[in-house]
């Protein structure tokens, strides 16, 4: 068994997509988002290993709601308060009943307590 030392200094291995390539668009109650590949952490950004991946935006960040003041949430990000559902440590989003899943992992939360 080989064992890489990931902060050696290898050739970059060539990748399937570039970091700020687009992955797709996706439009949603009137909004287009724009889903590009790239890491979420600077972390795997330097590791040589890893792929740029499809971003979803972060919606926890920079908050976007439709025209009716629902808000935009994504499958992976962290629940708010107002989870509805089984409890553990490891609950998004996706688990909660208030999530309307759009497309991929894009979705609304239906929760009046989180309409604007």
């Amino acid at each position: 068994m080989f064992l890489t030392n990931i902060n050696s200094n290898a050739p970059p291995k060539e990748t399937k997509h570039r970091e700020g390539e687009i992955f797709k668009i996706i439009e949603a109650h009137g909004t287009k988002f724009e889903i590009r590949y790239g890491y979420y952490e600077e972390v795997d950004r330097q590791n040589p290993y890893l792929e740029p991946i499809e971003i979803y935006p972060d919606f926890l960040k920079s908050p976007a709601y439709t025209e009716n003041g629902v808000p935009f949430v994504t499958a992976i990000q962290k629940p708010c308060e107002h989870f509805s559902g089984e409890h553990d440590e490891e609950n998004t989003c996706y688990q909660c009943a208030y999530y309307e899943r759009c497309e991929d992992l894009l979705g609304v939360c239906k929760c009046e307590e989180n309409k604007k």
